[in-house]
C-alpha cells in the first residue's frame, strides 16, 4: 500500500481518539501511516505542504472534509490529490450519502480496498467549496441555531442532537425569503412567491441523516436543486412529514432540477455550506467542477 497522510482534528475528545486508534491498527497492518492533528488553517495548510504524493485520510466529520478540500482547492493542489475519508464527526453527512462505513475500522478497510474515483465539486462566486450540500431558508436557520445546541450539548457528549433540536425551532418561526432562482439561466422561482428553502446538492445528506437532496451524486457532474414552496402551516407540517422519509420531491410545492450553474438573488439570506453558515447577503452564484478531486469510495 501507498503511504497514507491522515490528518485529524486536534481538538477531538476521547470517544474520537478511541475509534482513531480501532481504525488506525487497520491501516498500519497494510503499510505506513504519518498522524498529523490540526487545530487552525495554518497547521493545515503546513500539513499539507509536505503531502507529497502520499493519500491523504481525513479522519473527522463533513467539516474536517470540507476544510481539507477547501485548503486543497485554495493550493491549487486539489487536482492533483486522492483523498479518503475516517467518519469521525457527528452527522457524517457526506458519508452517508457515498456508503462510507460509519464503524472505524470497517471504514479503514474501505480506505485500502475501495476504488478511487473522480469526484465534483461546488465552488461559488467567492471561489469557497462545497463538497457536500448548501442550502438557504429553514434549513439554514437549522444549522444557526444548531451550532449553539451542539457546543452545549457537546460537553455532555449529545453534540448530535444539536441539529434536531435546532430544526426544530427553525420550524417553529421559519424565515420565509424572497428569492430569484436561475438554474442555468432558466428562472425556476422568483420573488413574487416566498419561498421555505432552497437546497443546492453534490451529495443527499445533511442534518445527520436527512436526505434533503435524495437523488444528488458528486459522481454525475450536475447540481441538484431543490427548492420548497410550503409556506402555510399544514404545508410545512406535510413537507416535513415527507422530509423525514426523503419523499419530499414528490409533493406539488416542491420543485426538482438538476444543472450546472445556480444564481440566488433577492432578500438577503444566509446559506449554510457544509455546515459552514455566512453571513446575511443577496446575490450567490455557484457552479460545478466535475472531477474536480479523487477519492476512495465504495465499490
Amino acid at each position: 500500500m501507498d503511504p497514507l497522510l491522515l490528518i485529524t482534528n486536534a481538538d477531538a475528545g476521547t470517544a474520537d481518539e478511541e475509534n482513531l486508534e480501532r481504525a488506525l491498527a487497520v491501516l498500519r497492518e497494510k503499510g505506513d501511516v504519518e498522524v498529523a492533528a490540526t487545530s487552525n488553517p495554518g497547521e493545515l495548510d503546513g500539513v499539507l505542504h509536505r503531502a507529497g504524493s502520499r493519500r491523504i485520510v481525513v479522519a473527522g466529520g463533513d467539516g474536517s472534509l470540507h476544510a481539507v478540500v477547501a485548503a486543497l482547492h485554495r493550493r491549487h493542489d486539489l487536482a492533483a490529490t486522492t483523498l479518503a475519508l475516517l467518519p469521525l464527526g457527528t452527522g457524517n453527512d457526506f458519508a452517508r450519502g457515498q456508503g462510507i462505513p460509519l464503524d472505524p475500522e470497517e471504514a479503514a478497510r474501505l480506505v485500502l480496498e475501495g476504488d478511487v474515483r473522480p469526484v465534483d465539486l461546488l465552488v461559488d462566486c467567492a471561489g469557497n467549496v462545497v463538497v457536500n450540500n448548501v442550502h438557504i431558508g429553514v434549513g439554514a436557520e437549522a444549522s444557526r441555531r444548531a451550532h449553539s445546541w451542539k457546543d452545549h450539548l457537546g460537553k455532555i457528549k449529545l453534540g448530535r442532537l444539536g441539529y434536531p433540536i435546532g430544526a426544530l425551532i427553525a420550524s417553529v418561526r421559519p424565515p420565509f425569503v424572497r428569492l430569484r432562482v436561475e438554474v442555468d439561466g432558466e428562472v425556476v422561482a422568483d420573488v413574487d412567491h416566498p419561498v421555505l428553502q432552497v437546497a443546492l446538492g453534490n451529495s443527499s445528506h445533511v442534518g445527520g441523516g436527512t436526505e434533503l437532496t435524495p437523488d444528488a451524486s458528486p459522481e454525475d457532474g450536475s447540481i441538484d436543486v431543490m427548492i420548497s414552496f410550503a409556506i402555510g402551516p399544514l404545508a410545512r407540517f406535510g413537507y416535513a412529514a415527507k422530509l423525514r422519509k426523503g419523499e419530499h420531491q414528490e409533493r406539488d410545492d416542491v420543485r426538482h432540477l438538476r444543472g450546472q450553474r445556480v444564481q440566488v438573488t433577492g432578500e438577503e439570506f444566509r446559506c449554510s455550506a457544509d455546515g459552514e453558515l455566512s453571513a446575511p447577503e443577496r446575490n450567490r452564484t455557484w457552479h460545478v467542477e466535475p472531477a474536480a478531486f479523487q477519492m476512495t469510495l465504495p465499490r
